[in-house]
């Protein structure tokens, strides 16, 4: 598996599998279990998936040596604050069964992230994470978050596919030498992805399908991925990416798709602000 290097050393999967909006217990810790089968060693779970305990489950099920897996997980916007984040840390790790993470991360930049952050590079220095970083922040808060704390973030998960490739953003994050992290690697489909005519096209030059050039493209770039499956020939078709590499031409046509702009939400308007701060009560 094809890895980065954090800028503490660490060396993360740029390849993973993530569990977002599987909270079954049984279907997370069957879909978990078949991934590691598959061969992803880089896991995504957060606190506000509801499904660590399945994830934790599926880890000691497997068998595989904890050391030989990237476990990440994300302290929500209602344990933010240092109390609250120091006691939310040991209940992931109670529920992951596990006496570190290798990666903690803010989930959203809403209530006091700050004490969290203080929270989490007291559990980093204590061991019971590899790394810590962000989630969902946008260069504003990123660069003053930077400014103002002991460890730097090691990666920002970010909203990042084709369409939103958050090229001003991976500038400033390279500045801090913080490692770029997709989530919604395929946008959820939106947008008519695997329908678009040039990631069909490009594929079809290397025999490979819309999902598999879009998740190319950005390890090519640089980006850590988590796509997210239950079905088993998804996991592998997700997981075969390694054995081509995209000309600079077709990257730049892949480039070009880019729009600048989510298709999901934006931290900066002010219902989507509401929404989430609002789940944080």
């Amino acid at each position: 598996m094809q890895t980065v290097k954090l800028n503490n050393g660490v060396e993360m999967p740029i390849l993973g599998f993530g569990v977002y909006q599987v909270p079954d217990h049984k279907e997370c810790e069957k879909a978990v279990l078949e991934a590691l089968d598959t061969g992803y060693r880089l896991l995504d779970t957060a606190q506000a998936y509801f499904n660590e305990e399945a994830v934790g489950s599926a880890i000691k099920k497997s068998g595989i040596n904890r050391k030989d897996i990237f476990l990440v997980t994300k302290i929500w916007i209602s344990n933010a604050g240092y109390e609250k984040a120091k006691k939310s840390i040991e209940e992931s790790l109670n529920k992951l069964q596990s006496d570190y993470v290798d990666l903690l991360l803010i989930h959203q930049p809403f209530n006091d992230y700050y004490g969290t952050y203080r929270a989490m590079e007291e559990a980093y220095r204590a061991g019971k994470t590899r790394a810590i970083g962000v989630s969902n922040f946008y260069p504003d808060r990123f660069i003053d978050l930077c400014h103002f704390c002991q460890v730097p973030p090691a990666v920002n998960q970010v909203e990042t596919h084709v369409f939103q490739q958050q090229k001003v953003a991976r500038e400033i994050m390279k500045k801090y030498h913080t490692q770029i992290m997709s989530w919604g690697p395929f946008a959820e489909g939106r947008n008519n992805y695997f329908q678009n005519e040039t990631l069909k096209e490009i594929g079809a030059k290397y025999g490979k399908s819309v999902a598999q050039t879009a998740l190319r493209f950005l390890t090519q770039e640089g980006v850590v991925v988590i796509p997210k499956s239950t079905h088993k020939e998804r996991m592998e078709e997700n997981f075969h990416i390694f054995d081509f590499e995209l000309s600079e031409e077709d990257m730049n046509k892949i480039r070009a798709l880019d729009t600048g702009k989510s298709l999901f939400f934006s931290h900066y308007d002010p219902e989507t602000v509401e929404f989430l701060t609002g789940l944080g009560k």
